[in-house]
């Protein structure tokens, strides 16, 4: 396994996994930009991540790559922080984004306020975006940035220590106006999402690609037979799905395939 030193090593890193979190180990499943920093598939984080070397040169690129916005970062489904190559965002995007018409339906009151004030100023600083939209109390302003950033609507797009510590906050249509305005199907979202798991996977277990994801399990099966109907996977058993490309090892009644793997915690 390659390790990654930089940021254009870890953006190509993501173009490959299509998705990926950022400071998971070997015991979550899915791409992990900390396990392809440690360069080994078993890394797992220290409970002093301070004092982790690799720790702290995976936060240091994931900081990079928010400055030079070529891929996308945010806090996802789930409150799940995830980079997504630009390749994938209009699967992403067609599942969990809101359009601009259901944003009164779909978004809470702080998070409509918080969003007016940076689609007039277009980038703006935690502090500054609080004080402007009349957000003041810092819970209900967190929530509703998640809120936000879940929708696909904004998009941290910095990070500054000095003078103090603030992210800055952007559109995330300002730096992916093609993929963000492309329309997809939830159907063949929910396909090209799973291909693109089951591709660097190899193989997926039940429930596997649902805990990566956030999506439903009933749907994240769906998108695995969509695979097995395109003839680009094989159903070993009920949950356990395998690339046609890989070496196909039969489970014997009604047991798992003996893969050797680590199972997520």
């Amino acid at each position: 396994m390659r390790t990654v030193e930089t940021a254009a090593d870890a953006e190509r890193f993501i173009e490959r996994a299509g998705f990926a979190a950022c400071l998971t180990d070997s015991r979550r499943p899915g791409p992990s930009l900390y396990v392809a920093v440690c360069g080994r598939r078993d890394a797992v984080m220290p409970r002093n991540v301070q004092k982790d070397p690799e720790a702290s040169l995976t936060w240091h690129l994931k900081d990079e790559i928010l400055k030079r916005g070529h891929v996308y970062y945010a806090k996802l489904s789930r409150g799940k922080a995830m980079f997504i190559a630009p390749r994938m965002i209009p699967y992403f995007h067609a599942i969990w984004g809101v359009r601009r018409a259901d944003e009164p339906r779909r978004l809470g009151r702080h998070a409509r306020a918080v969003l007016k004030v940076l689609r007039k100023e277009w980038e703006m600083s935690t502090g500054d975006l609080r004080d402007e939209s009349g957000v003041k109390n810092r819970q209900a302003f967190t929530k509703a940035m998640d809120e936000l950033q879940a929708a696909m609507i904004v998009i941290p797009s910095e990070v500054l220590y000095a003078p103090k510590f603030t992210y800055i906050w952007t559109l995330g249509v300002g730096r992916f106006p093609d993929a963000l305005r492309k329309r997809v199907s939830r159907s063949t979202a929910v396909r090209e999402i799973a291909r693109c798991f089951l591709a660097g996977a190899g193989l997926t277990i039940p429930g596997e690609l649902a805990r990566v994801t956030g999506l439903p399990r009933w749907e994240a099966g769906r998108g695995n037979r969509a695979l097995v109907a395109e003839g680009c996977a094989t159903m070993l058993a009920p949950g356990w799905y395998q690339l046609v490309s890989t070496p196909t090892v039969e489970p014997e009644h009604g047991d798992p395939p003996p893969f050797e793997r680590i199972e997520p915690g």
